[in-house]
């Protein structure tokens, strides 16, 4: 048997994320440390009509703050508005953007939460979608025997993964690494098959 990945937090993260997961079970590191450039704990990437289009949940970071796990969910530029706007511009077209966007409304709120909560409640919408079990949660994991890709680049450990079906790829061509929100809103059901093929090749 493979040993687990050991992912960080991540909101949205790109397909190869939950191809891991799939491939090698993971624990998901919550005592990551706080680093301002490491946007990837609060930022995804979509594709809109243009190509692609990164969007941020703004976070603040508390005085003594060490942790991604103590920052907190900001309220500026009302994101929380802004954010299923730019979602269904992208995606209301998508054969299942309708279907799976209202379970996904709850994490779009001004309330103050820690953006690390919210990214593992992200992640159990998108894991009960993909029917993926559970990943452990730990601070500071036993990195002994597993594969630690807190500062991996999942594409590039999972790659090539193959191109599926997009809404604009006749004019934008197949968009690689994008959230794997462009997957479940391309392919609903079928991202289940589309996550295992890919997960039996790592």
């Amino acid at each position: 048997m493979k040993s687990p990945a050991i992912l960080p937090p991540r909101l949205f993260p790109p397909t190869a994320y939950y191809v891991l997961m799939a491939a090698r079970g993971a624990v998901i590191d919550t005592s990551v440390r706080y680093n301002k450039a490491d946007k990837g704990v609060h930022r995804f990437t979509i594709a809109d009509t243009r190509g692609t289009l990164r969007l941020t949940v703004p976070v603040s970071r508390p005085s003594g703050c060490r942790l991604w796990r103590q920052a907190t969910v900001s309220d500026h530029g009302r994101w929380w508005e802004t954010m299923p706007v730019a979602l269904e511009s992208a995606y209301g077209r998508t054969p299942f953007f309708e279907y799976y966007i209202d379970r996904f409304r709850p994490l779009f709120s001004p309330e103050p939460e820690g953006i690390v909560d919210v990214c593992l409640r992200a992640d159990a919408l998108v894991r009960d979608i993909l029917d993926l079990p559970a990943p452990l949660t730990a601070d500071a994991p036993d990195p002994t025997g597993a594969l630690d890709c807190l500062t991996a680049d999942f594409e590039a450990l999972s790659m090539p993964l193959p191109p599926y079906w997009q809404v604009r790829a006749d004019t934008l061509g197949f968009i690689p690494g994008l959230s794997v929100l462009d997957l479940l809103f391309n392919l609903g059901p079928e991202a289940c098959l589309y996550i295992d093929r890919a997960a039996e090749k790592i």
